[in-house]
């Protein structure tokens, strides 16, 4: 039986826009999971978000529920090296990255007008042109009330840029010269540090994030053998 994984492909010069997208994709494949990529629709789900899992019949919402659903049909646990410490730093490493790195990028993609012209204005295209406009402004109008409401648009740019170094170095200082994150195999927090790190040092965007991943040589090699190793070639359907 077929399991899908629904996203989006290569965009922004990464393998997914998404670094939930890119977490999943790299975790199935870390659980040997077989499974084909499709291009995500939102409206078909009831969380409205991506990534999410067709399993033959179930829907499997959300990258986390997504491994926890796979580790459990496979009796595979992409933890299975870590220590108890070690099992919970990963944890407090993927909240850092997920709920506070991946929101300061998402405000350097969604509130700077001149990055969100240049990219995240390409999924409104299919809004019919007279009010596209006006779908916009209410879709990055609530994004602000949200980043506003969770803290991240309360600081200034520079505010956001000093608490993603410190972020950004702490993955850094943590890998050191080791091939993953903790030791000799990779384990879920990789994909989740791939996903967000991944996101932050795109050139394709104008923004300090890409030189402040940059001034750490050991997470420009890792993600550059994590694309390597898991993203090329590029798999997904195409963008249109």
């Amino acid at each position: 039986m077929t399991v899908t994984l629904f996203g989006w492909g290569r965009m922004f010069d990464l393998p997914s826009p998404s670094p939930y997208v890119a977490k999943a994709d790299m975790q199935l494949q870390l659980l040997e999971v077989e499974f084909t990529r499709a291009t995500a629709d939102l409206e078909s789900v009831s969380k409205h978000k991506a990534p999410y899992v067709d399993d033959a019949g179930p829907i499997i919402e959300d990258s986390a529920f997504i491994r926890a659903h796979f580790e459990a049909k496979t009796g595979r646990d992409l933890d299975a090296g870590l220590s108890p410490a070690e099992r919970a730093l990963a944890r407090a490493l993927t909240g850092m990255l997920e709920n506070r790195l991946a929101q300061i990028m998402a405000c350097e993609r969604w509130l700077i007008d001149e990055n969100f012209d240049r990219g995240p204005r390409l999924f409104f295209a299919a809004v019919p042109e007279p009010m596209r406009e006006a779908v916009i402004g209410q879709v990055r109008e609530d994004f602000r009330r949200t980043m506003h409401g969770a803290g991240f648009a309360r600081f200034t740019r520079d505010e956001q840029m000093t608490i993603a170094a410190a972020d950004i170095a702490a993955v850094a200082d943590l890998l050191a010269d080791k091939d993953w994150l903790f030791g000799q195999a990779p384990s879920a927090v990789d994909a989740v540090a791939y996903g967000v790190l991944a996101g932050c040092s795109t050139r394709f965007f104008d923004s300090p994030l890409a030189d402040l991943v940059a001034a750490h040589a050991n997470l420009t090699a890792y993600l550059a053998r994590i694309e390597q190793a898991y993203f090329v070639p590029d798999r997904w359907p195409s963008m249109g």
